[in-house]
């Protein structure tokens, strides 16, 4: 049997294995967790969303289970294009698939640029 140490500790093969998964694990729950919907934090002067491209899932993280709440920051022109993206939250892989579809969105024009924060849930199990 390969010995590794871990620590202060040496480890068996399988050992090794248990603890790259629990690490794997703990890194999906604390910095990630399909498409489910879109969740917009509510606002009385939120601008209405006219047209909107879903966010790709990753079949990578599909396939592993991998999801997760992703949080972005949208900036909008007053004629209703969106300017800039900023993630804010959740997983950089997951984050990059919804700034994509974001920049694609179309919102009601307004007489002034606003910044929005937009959430989606990723849930693999859908």
């Amino acid at each position: 049997m390969l010995k590794i140490e871990v620590g202060n500790r040496r480890v068996g093969c399988e050992k090794r294995f248990l603890l790259r998964l629990t690490q794997l694990a703990m890194i999906v729950l604390f910095s990630v967790a399909p498409l489910v919907a879109q969740i917009q934090e509510p606002s009385a002067k939120e601008r209405k969303l006219i047209s909107w491209v879903q966010p790709e899932y990753p079949d990578t993280l599909k396939r592993l289970y991998i999801g997760g709440v992703v949080r972005v920051e949208v900036g909008v022109e007053p004629n209703g294009s969106v300017k800039s993206t900023k993630l804010l939250g959740g997983s950089p892989i997951l984050g990059q698939s919804t700034m994509k579809a974001i920049k694609q969105w179309k919102y009601a024009p307004a007489a002034s640029e606003e910044t929005l924060t937009v959430k989606f849930e990723f849930d693999p199990h859908r």
